[in-house]
């Protein structure tokens, strides 16, 4: 079976998933070179090298990295200042790869092992704690092993939040469903006279053990 092409281009980028190229994503990037909408040279996690391979695949004639989408650098990685960290979270919602731990207003850390290097994290620091380093020693080689590590991470985190919006959604469903039921003339009746039979009955239930309680004096 023949590998579609995007598949075959996406195989080739980093799985940065850093969005400079324009795209949301990696794969939304190959699609649109599948498909001939977009330039070869928009990846600069990628650099000069994946530029090339990507001219090899699909017979295109090779361009420099468009400095519009960044410039090539060494891989880095992300570190947290944890003294200023105020556990907002909002760098854990930002990490496309699942790098970064922590829970609300504790402390968070980035695993750098993980860390794609995407800087999706630093501009939504409100206390501007994150800083990105260049990456030393092993981790300084993002390879293809460790790209496609980090797909997988962003493909079960991509579902996890698919999974959780729908759950919200359908909660919210039921919670606008009763709502909706309790607004109805007659349903607000009966709802109104099944608690004045509640509070009927607990009334009596406690006149009876008043009762019962002056009985045994």
């Amino acid at each position: 079976m023949n590998t579609p092409p995007a598949l075959r281009i996406d195989a080739l980028l980093p799985q940065t998933q850093c969005t400079r190229c324009g795209f949301r994503d990696c794969a939304s990037y190959a699609e649109a070179l599948a498909s001939g909408k977009s330039d070869i040279n928009r990846c600069p996690p990628g650099g000069d090298a994946t530029i090339h391979r990507l001219a090899d695949l699909l017979a295109r004639e090779y361009r420099p990295l468009d400095p519009e989408c960044g410039v090539e650098r060494p891989h880095h990685v992300a570190l947290i200042d944890e003294a200023y960290c105020i556990g907002c979270t909002l760098c854990i919602q930002a990490c496309p790869v699942d790098a970064i731990i922590g829970a609300p207003k504790q402390m968070h850390t980035v695993l750098t092992e993980l860390c794609s290097g995407c800087d999706l994290c630093v501009a939504p620091c409100p206390v501007d704690c994150i800083a990105m380093l260049p990456a030393t020693g092993e981790l300084a080689i993002w390879d293809a092993g460790r790209a496609r590590a980090a797909r997988q991470r962003f493909e079960a985190r991509r579902a996890r939040l698919a999974a959780d919006r729908i759950d919200r959604e359908s909660r919210h469903s039921k919670e606008a469903t009763l709502l909706s039921d309790c607004a109805q003339p007659d349903k607000r009746s009966a709802i109104q006279a099944a608690i004045e039979r509640a509070r009927v009955r607990r009334a009596s239930a406690e006149e009876a053990a008043h009762s019962r309680r002056r009985e045994r004096r």
